[in-house]
């Protein structure tokens, strides 16, 4: 049978028991039924019982099938060579033919894996005629062997109403999980595994092991590197022989390399140590990397392995990054000069040539932005601060405990609005109090251009315009449509804080139009600029240049509003349409660009967004004398509270909450959250800090001769770095295994006692040493105590790499730092196929089953003995499929139930089913005949006694009685007594009933009533 009945709580069958007793009952009780009834009724009664146990027992439909389902794991990582990753999809695919079962409908599948597992054709019954795989996988898939996850997508992908075998067809290299492990969970699940070994072929091989630096190296000081190398290079007799090559070594520092090492090297069988004497003389990140380069490549079978690197960081004494706008070369060269009179070391960078990791910030205790906006113009191109930037100097305060201070200038300030830096600061860049607002206003006219893309790039524009102004700022976008020239929303500008969301959306769903000319939605822009309360208006034209010259009168509107255009010309036809848009941002102030691809835009949409969302600049007529607060700080420890006059900064918000501490404040203007000169606060690990006027260049010319000038700059930027100096009895160490990295930090008193229970802050960045500087971050470290003093964090380190851990033990220590290095993955390593993991796969028996079998070797063609390998066979346990009916079986019950109540209390009369039948056939029984002239009989005695009676009647009622012949000899007296005498006289005649019976049926009727009621 393909299907049978199980239970899921047997022990309710001894219930079954009770039929006996229920047999007993019911024969004594059901007696009076008769025989058939009694019987049937005894029937449905146990029939019901069985029922009910069965359902209790929990009766289940178990349907066993022996269809066999077989998933072909490939392996195609890296160390599998590329002539038997094709070999393996024909042995799969002449296996598959030979071996199914397609009348028992027996599946088979394929998962190809690597790094990962990805399934190429999911279990069906049909052959498989693939002449390729389609699943390739990357190159960043194929550097590592993960078994245990290509086992576990092959368990999830199979069905469970079949047996189920896997074969595997690899190396049995694994270098990433733990396919042991996971092998016994499927063996559990009764899955069969049988393995099918791929021969590595043993080739000369090179490997750069490692380059080992010493735990600890410090400024000034010669320490040796060593290269470590592994040549496995082997003559046709087996023995090793010598290899030729290269060997080189560099050093990264930012985006400056240098070479150290390049000769000619001769490496003998097994392990080579080449030490290299280096002395670093800046404090920086390092990446040291060595490379061989073999002299003929039959010498060396895999290149991917023939580089490795080593990561360090070296801390000197105080050191601070300073940036400044190259058009303001000198501008702080007073406060440098006194930075390093403080024994601080300054190092200078422009906004041209800005950072490009976060290793490069390491090498800096804080970093000074002297007066510099986000965007700068220079030759007519944007210089900007990338997102990518701005994170990096956020996180290297916030995670790593270096500062930032920001210096103001009349450019400082302008476009970090709404950026995360803003967060970091004590105050904020846009002003919210209406009174002293700097408000800006921006139109943007939107025409279509022909350029490839066009609607999509004004889409993309004009959503970067209008998420770079601030909250309180005005917005409004012109575009041509059906009705002609039209704003966007509201008719005209609005407020972007209570409707960004809105402008964005309408954006979103913007198709401007081909404007035949400039003049009337130019009118409509100056309008709604010059009604908007704003104190910086700006316009911005998007155009091919088409549309037709605006009038004189228009741009004279524009310039006597302080209005200012700025043109770009997308995909101009020539030089008549581009000296349109020219002319028109000459003629008002503004700038004009000329771009040929639309990637360029949003760039410079956000540059003229933030012409309008500038900070505001005070600058009152005679300066302000700046005033200290009566708060107490150690920036301020021995200055002269009384500070020089300066004759302008930038307004700022402070920060809401008593973190934001301001110092020194101006007496103007009155709102004390507008007037801050000197804020201050703590941002994660790391602090910063805001000095709203400049440093002697233009606003503070009063401070250079001040006499605590260089005390004042020296304290304020020295307040600011991150700690340095003696790391305590701290220690700190890494190590590298199966792609984790485990950070370790043994922590001491001063008595060389433990130190327990402390809550150490700890942040992992990936380096990425690339030329791009590109790096992405790992975030916080989870450090946990597992032992007295002893604290341990891990994170994943799948990739190759180098990674920067800052560890701080406790609030105001000096931070832990240590470089890991983590080199090519184990698959790069591989020389010999691993027999030993594959034979203990191939034994895990399955649950109910055989255990697997090792196949023949994958050669360079599939083999005979390999394609007659069945892995269709038997020997595994039968999938069963279980469906629980025990409800159908209790409805069941229930209707019986009523048949078993119905037969005890109805009887039924089957007689006349034979009758009805003999009629249907004209037959009539001698009992009907009978029955026939029997009723006949009676029918003619009641006739003829209704007719007798009939007769009576008649005769009683019309024949004359005694009484009625003798009236007139009747007596009639005048007395009562004499007239009651006669008539007890006539009653007692013997005529007398005859007289009564005169009387009709009803009369009659009508006095036996009265007599009986009397008696």
């Amino acid at each position: 049978m393909p299907f049978r009945l199980g239970f899921e709580h047997p022990g309710y069958l001894w219930l079954m028991l009770a039929l006996p007793l229920i047999w007993w009952i019911g024969y004594s009780s059901l007696g009076v039924l008769g025989r058939f009834r009694k019987w049937l009724a005894l029937s449905l009664r146990t029939v019901v019982w069985s029922i009910v146990v069965l359902a209790l027992a929990g009766v289940q439909i178990v349907w066993v099938s022996d269809k066999m389902t077989v998933m072909y794991l490939l392996d195609q990582s890296i160390s599998i060579p590329q002539a038997k990753r094709q070999v393996m999809l024909d042995f799969v695919v002449r296996n598959v033919k030979r071996h199914r079962n397609q009348q028992r409908g027996d599946r088979a599948g394929i998962i190809v894996f690597g790094r990962n597992a990805s399934i190429e054709i999911p279990p069906f019954d049909d052959d498989i005629y693939l002449q390729r795989l389609e699943a390739r996988l990357g190159e960043d898939e194929t550097d590592a062997t993960n078994l245990e996850g290509a086992l576990n997508l092959a368990q999830a992908s199979m069905p469970e109403d079949t047996a189920r075998r896997i074969v595997i067809v690899t190396d049995g290299n694994e270098n990433l999980g733990q396919a042991k492990k996971l092998a016994a969970r499927v063996a559990n699940a009764g899955i069969g595994i049988d393995v099918v070994p791929v021969l590595l072929d043993a080739k000369s091989e090179v490997l750069v092991e490692k380059v080992d630096l010493p735990a600890d190296i410090r400024k000034g000081q010669p320490f040796e590197a060593r290269v470590v190398l592994n040549n496995y290079s082997e003559d046709h007799d087996g023995t090793g022989r010598p290899t030729k090559g290269t060997l080189r070594l560099t050093q990264k520092a930012g985006r400056t390399v240098t070479g150290l090492l390049e000769q000619e090297v001769t490496l003998t069988p097994g392990k080579n140590i080449f030490p290299v004497r280096l002395e670093i003389d800046q404090p920086a990140s390092y990446v040291y990397e060595a490379e061989f380069l073999p002299s003929t490549d039959e010498d060396d079978g895999l290149k991917q392995n023939n580089k490795g690197s080593a990561y360090t960081h070296v801390r000197g004494e105080a050191r601070v990054l300073l940036i400044e706008d190259q058009r303001r070369v000198g501008d702080f060269d007073l406060m440098i000069e006194a930075l390093r009179d403080a024994d601080i070391e300054v190092v200078q960078q422009y906004t041209d040539e800005l950072f490009g990791s976060l290793a490069e910030l390491q090498a800096f205790d804080a970093v000074i932005l002297a007066g510099v906006a986000r965007s700068a113009d220079q030759d007519d191109s944007a210089v900007t601060f990338t997102d990518a930037q701005i994170d990096m100097l956020v996180r290297n305060t916030q995670q790593l405990g270096a500062g930032i201070l920001m210096i103001g200038g009349p450019d400082a300030f302008s476009g970090w609005t709404g950026t995360e830096l803003e967060k970091a600061m004590p105050v904020d860049f846009k002003i919210k109090n209406a009174k002293v607002e700097a408000v800006g206003a921006l139109a943007c006219i939107m025409h279509a251009s022909e350029m490839a893309d066009g609607n999509h790039w004004q889409k993309v524009i004009a959503r970067a315009a209008i998420e770079q102004l601030g909250p309180s700022d005005f917005a409004g976008v012109l575009h041509w449509g059906m009705s002609g020239d039209q704003w966007m929303w509201g008719g005209g500008l609005m407020e972007v804080g209570p409707n960004r969301k809105a402008m964005l959306s309408a954006v979103s769903r913007m198709t401007p139009g081909d404007m035949p000319q400039f003049d009337p939605a130019m009118k409509m822009a100056v309008k709604g600029l010059a009604n908007t309360p704003a104190s910086v208006k700006h316009c911005i034209i998007i155009s091919d240049g088409d549309p037709s010259d605006p009038m004189p009168g228009t741009i004279a509107a524009f310039k006597q509003n302080n209005i200012t255009i700025s043109t770009v010309a997308v995909a101009s036809h020539g030089l008549t349409e581009s000296q349109r848009l020219r002319g028109i941002a000459q003629a008002t102030g503004g700038k004009y660009y000329a771009v040929k691809s639309g990637k360029a835009l949003p760039k410079i949409f956000q540059r003229e967004a933030r012409r309008v969302s500038k900070p505001l600049v005070f600058e009152p007529e005679g300066g302000v004398i700046p005033q200290v607060t009566p708060l107490q700080h150690a920036l301020m420890d021995g200055v002269d509270r009384v500070l020089p006059n300066t004759r302008g900064f930038v307004l700022t918000q402070t920060k809401d909450g008593p973190l934001a501490q301001v110092l020194i404040r101006s007496p103007k203007p009155v709102e004390p959250e507008n007037n801050t000169v000197l804020a201050v606060w703590t941002y994660g690990l790391g602090r910063t800090a805001v000095l709203t006027t400049d440093a002697g260049a233009r606003w503070a010319t009063s401070w250079n001769d001040w006499p605590d000038y260089d005390k004042f700059f020296s304290q304020l930027v020295r307040w600011t770095m991150r700690p340095t100096g003696d790391t305590g009895k701290y220690s700190i160490a890494t190590s590298v295994k199966d792609g984790e990295v485990q950070v370790v930090v043994n922590a001491l008193k001063e008595d060389d006692s433990f130190l327990d229970f402390l809550d150490m802050q700890a942040n992992v960045s990936d380096m990425k040493a690339s030329e791009s500087g590109e790096e992405t971050t790992f975030g916080q470290l989870d450090m946990r105590q597992t032992a007295p003093g002893r604290y341990v964090g891990t994170f994943q380190a799948d990739a190759a790499g180098n990674y920067f851990v800052t560890v701080i033990p406790e609030p105001g220590a000096a931070p832990l730092t240590v470089g890991v290095s983590v080199p090519y993955s184990d698959e790069f390593r591989v020389r010999e196929t691993n027999m030993a993991l594959i034979e203990s796969l191939a034994k895990t028996q399955p649950a109910g089953g055989e255990a697997g079998a090792v196949a023949p070797a994958l050669e360079t063609e599939p083999t005979e003995d390999l394609v007659d390998t069945n892995t269709f066979r038997g020997g595994l346990a039968l999938a069963r499929s279980i469906k629980d009916a025990w409800p159908w079986f209790l409805l069941t019950g229930c209707c019986i139930f009523l048949a078993d109540v119905f037969v005890r209390r109805v009887a039924i009369n089957f007689d006349w089913v034979g009758n009805a039948m003999r009629k249907l056939r004209g037959k009539t029984s001698e009992k009907d005949a009978a029955v026939t002239a029997r009723l006949d009989a009676l029918r003619k005695n009641k006739e003829a006694l209704d007719d007798s009676l009939e007769k009576r009647r008649a005769s009683v009622r019309f024949e004359p009685t005694a009484s009625d012949n003798s009236t007139d000899d009747v007596q009639i007296g005048t007395s009562g007594t004499g007239d009651r005498s006669a008539t007890k006289s006539d009653a007692a005649t013997p005529d007398a009933p005859a007289k009564d019976a005169g009387g009709s049926y009803t009369e009659r009727l009508l006095a036996a009533k009265r007599k009986a009621r009397k008696d």
